[in-house]
């Protein structure tokens, strides 16, 4: 671990390499799992305004679920996320006629209908960040789901951290990375 601004770093992000192969997994991150996508306080109200506008993209039972579960849900641990078809996938979840999972949210952003991609959560995987009071925890997920796309990134060699490049400037900002990549330029 080291420490970039106010963030805790895992190594894994330089040393550990990554690339989605979504032909392999068919998208497992966002049907497997007990739990929908991690969001944010912010994104509560971003997911509530911009529903009319992702609904045609999303599937009748996603829709569905939504409108009985409502855009977000809180869990009993007070954790905020997106909700679950039947305690399976993310409601937002669609499905490419290959049957691999994409989400609505960002299929309406690719056709500018809003102008949010996606929650970060979802952007930055593999990577998760957890906030604390006084910084945040920046950590690699790893998730047997997951071994395609280490493997993948491994003969690519991309390193986790310029995989997810555009979600972590995003969430960080560009100096951040910038500062990054020096001290994976250093390792």
């Amino acid at each position: 671990m080291f420490q970039l601004g106010k963030t805790i770093v895992s190594e894994d992000l330089i040393e550990k390499d990554f690339v989605c192969n979504l032909n392999a997994c068919k998208g497992a991150c966002c049907i497997e799992g007990e739990a929908g996508a991690p969001i944010t306080e912010k994104e509560v109200g971003i997911l509530k305004e911009i529903y009319p506008k992702v609904k045609p993209f999303l599937r009748a039972e996603g829709i569905a679920a939504i409108e009985k579960q409502g855009t977000y849900i809180k869990t009993d641990l007070d954790e905020l996320e997106t909700p679950l078809v039947e305690g399976k996938e993310c409601a937002y979840v669609t499905f490419t006629d290959k049957g691999i999972a994409s989400c609505g949210i960002e299929d309406a952003f690719n056709a500018d209908a809003i102008d949010f991609r996606k929650p970060i959560s979802c952007h930055l995987y593999p990577v998760r960040v957890q906030e604390y009071s006084e910084f945040a925890a920046v950590n690699y997920h790893r998730w047997p789901i997951c071994d395609d796309a280490c493997t993948l990134g491994k003969e690519l060699q991309v390193p986790v951290y310029k995989f997810v490049k555009t979600a972590l400037i995003r969430k960080f900002g560009e100096n951040w990375y910038a500062e990054l990549e020096k001290i994976a330029s250093e390792m």
